[in-house]
């Protein structure tokens, strides 16, 4: 007969307590109760369904002589049923001629049930043909005893069920323990990679998963934008720590989402700068008018924090379109970050704009010429790079404007080729 040790059953309590400190489902915390109360040896629960008084008086009597106290009768099986779902036991003796509900259709009731269908059972009836013993241990019975039943017979049947449920439950609450482990694993894989996506696109977090080491690409055009808090050193200033942070995250939260819908990458933001992308490192064509886009929303989720917060900050944003090399750079902490000319004549074009005015160079107006309104700027002194020909973006030209200007260029083109 197996049995347990004793460092068997106290490591097997310790796992029910850290499985119960876990909150494990509610399913598998009924087998651990079950398991818990098996653990008690001679305190196991067990339940004697059987019609005859006088016979459950019997069994009873011979559980208590062999140490077995905590003993419920049942008269039939619809009252075992019910006390089975009422309470949790160790250990099921049950008869098979029964009324209302016989022995087979208890035992086809726990098989279907997931949380009892463990539960072991000792047969004991007068049915002690071959037919009716293969039925009960297909359904699921662990033994069969018939009537009348030998008292030493009986003791040692229910100390190798219990044994065996005992190992059982432990391989249970071990399969349990590994289950947890398995999902904090899972959990702390999702929250490293929630930060890495925090940091770095999705498609260059990939690649670094995958074992790249060195991830630099050049990248023929993109389209930059740098966005700053006017007079923010006044600002910080007159403004609580704690509340210039709140503002801060609210108004880079904004534009965060923004990015999203456009699809553009927010590369990092610097104090209170805000440094945006389009067309890397995905490429896309329409990168510098997802990026006008953008810097217009920027305006009006600004001008909206405004009237929410009573406040009544100003940002100017830069944007300028060219090549640029990106790339990672770090070990311990990763940065996606972006080099060359095109970023540095952006940053200019935000330090040397109006406050609430979108400053670009001419050449990407040129870009978005058909699609947006501007005001000419002129040209600016731009340190490190000269003079640098610049524009202010107004606004989309409306669908009526766009189609009425292509009429008038179509009559015009017409009437030019009438003339030769």
């Amino acid at each position: 007969m197996s049995t347990l040790s004793d460092n068997d059953e106290t490591h097997t309590i310790q796992l029910l307590q850290q499985a119960e400190a876990r909150r494990v489902a509610v399913e598998e915390l009924v087998r651990l109760q079950i398991a818990k109360s098996a653990l008690q040896g001679k305190k196991a629960a067990i339940l004697v369904a059987d019609d005859s008084e006088a016979l459950r008086a019997v069994i009873s009597l011979t559980l208590r002589s062999l140490g077995y106290h905590d003993i419920t009768e049942a008269p039939d099986g619809e009252v075992a049923l019910d006390l089975l779902h009422e309470r949790e036991f160790d250990l099921l003796i049950l008869d098979i001629d029964m009324p209302r509900v016989d022995g087979y259709e208890v035992l086809a009731a726990l098989k279907k049930d997931p949380v009892r269908r463990h539960l072991p059972v000792i047969v004991a009836s007068g049915l002690d043909q071959l037919e009716a013993v293969v039925r009960c241990i297909e359904l699921g019975a662990e033994d069969f005893l018939p009537k009348p039943i030998n008292s030493v017979l009986l003791g040692a049947r229910i100390s190798a069920s219990l044994d065996r449920k005992r190992l059982r439950d432990l391989e249970r609450l071990r399969l349990i323990e590994l289950q947890q482990e398995k999902q904090l694993l899972e959990i702390e894989r999702e929250k490293s990679e929630r930060l890495l996506l925090n940091i770095l696109p999705v498609s260059i977090a990939e690649r670094l998963k995958h074992g790249e080491n060195s991830i630099a690409e050049r990248y023929a055009s993109v389209t930059v934008l740098f966005a700053d808090v006017v007079d923010f050193i006044s600002l910080a200033n007159r403004t609580d720590p704690e509340e210039l942070v709140s503002l801060l995250n609210d108004l880079f939260s904004r534009f965060d989402r923004i990015a999203d819908v456009h699809g553009l990458e927010k590369i990092k933001t610097i104090g209170d700068s805000y440094l945006v992308v389009g067309g890397l490192p995905d490429r896309r064509p329409n990168h510098t008018e997802a990026v006008a886009q953008m810097a217009l929303e920027m305006l009006a989720a600004l001008q909206a924090l405004n009237r929410e917060r009573g406040t009544t900050i100003a940002i100017r944003i830069g944007m300028n379109s060219g090549p640029v090399v990106a790339g990672v750079i770090g070990r311990k902490k990763f940065t996606y970050d972006l080099w060359g000319a095109t970023v540095n004549l952006a940053a200019r074009m935000q330090s040397s704009g109006l406050p609430n005015r979108i400053h670009l160079t001419a050449n990407t107006g040129e870009l978005l010429r058909d699609k947006f309104h501007f005001t000419e700027r002129g040209t600016i002194d731009c340190k490190g790079l000269g003079q640098v020909r610049t524009c202010l973006l107004d606004g989309p030209i409306s669908l009526v404007e766009r189609v009425t200007g292509e009429t008038r260029a179509a009559h015009e083109k017409l009437e030019a080729e009438l003339d030769l």
